[in-house]
């Protein structure tokens, strides 16, 4: 389980494939994640959990699955590409963001940068079935980073991110037309799950818009 708060933006030393050309491994170059770190440890890279496989003191080497090659921005990466990186959430700190599996619901383009006073918008395009889950005002995860939904429209997301955000993230080198990972809200899609999914055609779900309304939700 994540956050969202992005501890620090390392470097990919090195991309390799292993046991299969849809699979790879990586190696981060890094400092402040690898403080406590332990073999099989969790790390989210650009929003993606992975498991650490082996570290010296700068840097570790992670497996990443043909599924998660397919499904996220990972494999855009290049050695020299900077990285999102968080470790997972301790019991004993701040919940400074949202909940955050690190399992990547699907990916964005990104088709306006646009600087309004103190902060920078993104729109985002995506597929209807993410936008679906999201809400106005609610929370999304873009490559990692915990982020509140500025605007919501079909299939484009807009955000804004202040100057703190910008400057621990590896936001101010993306440009429009790069590829984003996106995880929507964890409470949000459960609730789209049930809203929208009969467990069992004989006995469908009560928990429809109208009883929520009339529950008070």
């Amino acid at each position: 389980m994540f956050t969202g708060i992005i501890e620090e933006v390392g470097t990919v030393q090195s991309l390799s494939s292993k046991r299969a050309a849809d699979a790879m491994e990586i190696v981060i170059k890094c400092s402040r994640v690898l403080e406590d770190v332990h073999l099989g440890d969790s790390i989210a890279i650009n929003g993606v959990c992975l498991t650490v496989t082996s570290f010296t003191k700068e840097q570790f080497t992670a497996d990443v699955m043909p599924e998660t090659v397919k499904a996220t921005s990972l494999n855009r990466l290049t050695s020299g590409s900077s990285v999102n990186l968080e470790r997972a959430m301790s019991s004993n700190g701040r919940f400074g963001g949202h909940f955050v599996s690190g399992h990547v619901d699907g990916t964005a383009l990104i088709t306006r940068i646009e600087k309004k006073s103190n902060a920078i918008y993104y729109d985002l395009e995506m597929d209807k079935s993410l936008t679906d889950m999201l809400t106005k005002k609610g929370s999304i995860a873009i490559d990692g980073v915990s982020l509140t939904i500025f605007d919501l429209h079909d299939r484009q997301v807009t955000v804004s991110i202040i100057p703190h955000t910008l400057e621990g993230t590896i936001f101010p080198t993306k440009s429009m037309g790069d590829i984003v990972n996106i995880e929507c809200d964890m409470i949000g899609k459960y609730i789209y799950r049930f809203l929208t999914k009969e467990h069992d055609q004989k006995h469908p779900s009560r928990l429809t818009p109208s009883f929520l309304k009339e529950h008070g939700f």
